[in-house]
């Protein structure tokens, strides 16, 4: 499998080398584009940067701090001016969580094509990784209530993505065999309904020029509240 990636030249803007937005160059010849999406900035700030989190700590500490000033009888106005005090801290550590989340959902895009999942990723960085359909081996699905969700990969074999490299898109605590996720992405069971049928198709083309019997169709129940098929692993 070649997990390839490319920099942007320096101070060249990634869409100015990429010959459409998320794909560094041309599809050749027989390959189809599937689908182009970009996470959703409010999931990612609430689910790989923890702002709701950190917002709940930020507010349990200024609640604690205004109620010991008030246990010690020193009135409302001076438990408001210490909680006063802690309050900007708490506002530039979120407000820091948020932009990180929208500049991370701006510079992202997923493609899937009849043949591979191509990430483009990175805000300062910019890494575009290309992963062919024969080397996924399964896949998952996480669903939110809004129909927007994760779909981490698993690679085949012994291919590898540093963990480091792929953040946040990366399935959380696989630090020792990362998994690259398409993160927060909207209408997640159609997406990963779309992924089945190319991974489907691409290995059963693929079954026609090799020894062995051909892979069984997948059907792996993901979680969440509207089941869709997703690539498991052949057998």
């Amino acid at each position: 499998m070649s997990a390839g990636h490319r920099h942007a030249p320096p101070g060249e803007h990634e869409h100015e080398f990429e010959s459409q937005p998320g794909l560094p160059e041309p599809l050749p010849a027989g390959e189809r584009l599937l689908w182009q999406g970009t996470p959703d900035w409010r999931d990612l700030a609430v689910h790989a940067f923890h702002a709701r989190k950190v917002a709940i700590y930020f507010a349990s500490i200024l609640l604690l701090r205004g109620g010991f000033v008030l246990a010690d009888d020193q009135g409302l106005l001076r438990a408001l001016v210490s909680m006063a005090w802690l309050a900007p801290l708490a506002a530039f550590a979120i407000g820091t969580l948020l932009a990180l989340a929208w500049l991370t959902a701006r510079t992202t895009v997923y493609t899937i094509t009849s043949r591979r999942v191509v990430m483009r990723i990175g805000i300062v960085l910019t890494l575009t990784f290309n992963l062919p359909l024969r080397c996924i081996g399964a896949a998952g699905l996480r669903l939110d209530r809004n129909g927007r969700g994760d779909i981490p990969l698993t690679l085949a074999g012994s291919d590898r993505i540093a963990w480091v490299h792929l953040w946040p898109h990366v399935r959380p605590w696989s630090v020792s065999r990362p998994q690259p996720m398409l993160r927060a992405v909207s209408d997640a069971g159609a997406v990963a309904q779309l992924l089945t049928d190319a991974w489907v198709q691409a290995r059963d083309g693929a079954s026609h020029h090799a020894a062995g019997p051909a892979p069984q169709r997948p059907s792996l129940p993901p979680s969440g509240r509207a089941p869709q098929a997703v690539p498991a692993a052949a057998h």
